[in-house]
């Protein structure tokens, strides 16, 4: 309130003054408005010079900061986004895919892979459908409670359940009593079956349920009331006809059977999802084995040297010590660094003896000017002895060391742009993120700084506006003064 009060005021005086001026230059013949604004300019030209040109110097850091955060996560993040896509992990193979398809498993090792599996039965899932036919899904069944088992069936009928059963109490009242009320809240249950309406042909509508498949999931439904007893499934009071049996997958590995309750198994293979469409043909098992992404990984290479040199070529730019805005950021210099560094850091650990596990064991070099260029023929050696070690380096792991190329640049990545480190007790903020901070506190108080010339300036103009007012009153005063004498003398003149 205060500023604006006073801008006004001071905008409102130099008004003022300029009206003064205006009318009054008739007394000493000189512009005075013009002389008023040169003296102005010049007493503060300097400080709007000085102020203009640290205000530009500010602008251009934090773009240039904005601009090297932009180039280095954008760089980790499309790392760590192909790394983890699986295009550059050794995939499983599967010799027939129409009988079952396999996919590997987050982290998973599988060179080497050598496996041989029969499926003589897919898993399966119990079906009925209740004989009684209603006139539409908007039909009123009937109130209660309907009660959901799932567990091993006694027989085909599933007169009974035996094992582990599991029960669901589902409330039918007044607003879900209809049939299609009725099959959503049989969903809403979440106890793995689901419930749908068929209409048949004539128009009329049943309720259709589907249960999880493996033995342990066949299910009964039973309603406590007589309307609610027209949807039962199984039990001694069956209403509904049992279309479908609940089964476990059946295969065998490498010889030794094995049963599974769903035709989805992550367990069965180390690193490995098996998914069974169908049996096999007698005498035919399905061979599982394993591919290297040879290809994958020789362009994720060069793309990653590639992506670098830009990089390097922008940080090189920002951080030039003659004309880069950061030639002075800690944080910016610090990172060109660090990925000087990068193909000198160890990026996997544990491997094989005499494997290769950082990127110049791989036949990434440096070149005189700080790039890197790719040594086709030592990376292509590297893949065809030790593929498992190349693949390592692109693999998804934690941590700046051990973890692969992603995690290494992701920690160079953290710690530039953003991080935390603890001071005498208190956590601050540095990196480009604390950079950006200083710059705009800074820009901030230019800004301050610009205010304050801008007003010392209207005051200083005013104040010389209203001097040369007085001054051209003064001469204005004098000149009425020789008029009027020199009127007198002449009528003297003219008396004689």
């Amino acid at each position: 309130m205060t500023t604006t009060t006073s801008a006004t005021s001071t905008t409102g005086s130099t008004t003022i003054g300029q009206s003064l001026l205006n009318s009054l230059n008739a007394g000493s013949g000189v512009d005075t408005a013009s002389l008023v604004a040169s003296l102005t300019q010049a007493q503060f030209a300097s400080k709007n010079l000085q102020l203009t040109k640290q205000d530009t110097t500010l602008t251009a850091q934090i773009s240039s900061v904005a601009k090297v955060q932009s180039g280095i996560t954008s760089f980790a993040t499309a790392l760590t986004t192909l790394v983890k896509g699986g295009s550059l992990q050794t995939q499983p193979t599967s010799s027939d895919t129409s009988v079952l398809t396999a996919s590997a498993l987050s982290g998973a090792k599988l060179s080497g892979l050598s496996a041989f599996v029969e499926v003589t039965q897919l898993a399966t899932a119990q079906t009925s459908t209740n004989t009684t036919k209603f006139a539409s899904r908007s039909a009123e069944v009937g109130t209660g409670t309907l009660t959901l088992t799932l567990g091993t069936a006694q027989d085909a009928a599933v007169s009974g359940l035996t094992g582990d059963t599991k029960s669901f109490a589902i409330t039918i009242d007044s607003t879900n009593n209809t049939l299609d009320g009725i099959a959503k809240a049989i969903n809403a249950a979440n106890s793995g079956t689901t419930a749908t309406i068929v209409t048949d042909t004539d128009g009329k509508a049943r309720l259709s349920l589907k249960g999880p498949t493996g033995t342990d999931k066949a299910f009964t439904l039973s309603g406590d009331s007589t309307g609610l007893a027209q949807l039962n499934v199984g039990g001694s009071a069956p209403a509904s006809t049992i279309t479908g049996s609940a089964a476990n997958a059946k295969l065998s590995i490498n010889g030794t059977p094995v049963e599974r309750s769903s035709n989805t198994i992550s367990d069965l293979v180390d690193g490995v999802k098996l998914t069974l469409t169908s049996v096999t043909a007698a005498g035919k098992p399905v061979v599982l084995g394993s591919a290297t992404p040879t290809a994958g990984l020789t362009q994720a290479v060069n793309d990653f040297v590639e992506t670098y040199n830009q990089l390097l070529a922008e940080l090189k730019t920002e951080t030039d010590a003659a004309s880069g805005p950061l030639r002075n950021d800690f944080s910016a210099t610090n990172l060109l660094r660090s990925l000087r560094g990068m193909t000198l850091t160890p990026l996997t650990t544990g491997g094989a003896a005499g494997a290769p596990n950082t990127l110049s064991g791989i036949g990434v070099k440096t070149n005189k000017d700080g790039t890197l260029s790719v040594d086709a023929a030592q990376l292509t050696a590297a893949l065809t002895k030790t593929p498992d070690a190349v693949e390592a380096m692109f693999a998804d792991g934690t941590g700046a060391t051990g973890g692969g190329i992603s995690a290494a640049l992701n920690a160079i990545s953290t710690a530039a742009v953003s991080r935390k480190t603890v001071i005498n007790g208190r956590t601050e903020v540095t990196g480009l993120v604390a950079s950006t901070a200083l710059y705009t506190a800074a820009k901030t108080k230019v800004s301050v700084a610009e205010e304050k010339v801008t007003s010392d300036a209207a005051v200083y103009k005013e104040r010389l506006t209203k001097q040369y007012a007085a001054s051209d009153a003064k001469v204005a005063a004098y000149k009425a003064t020789q008029t009027q004498l020199q009127n007198q003398i002449d009528q003297w003149n003219k008396s004689s």
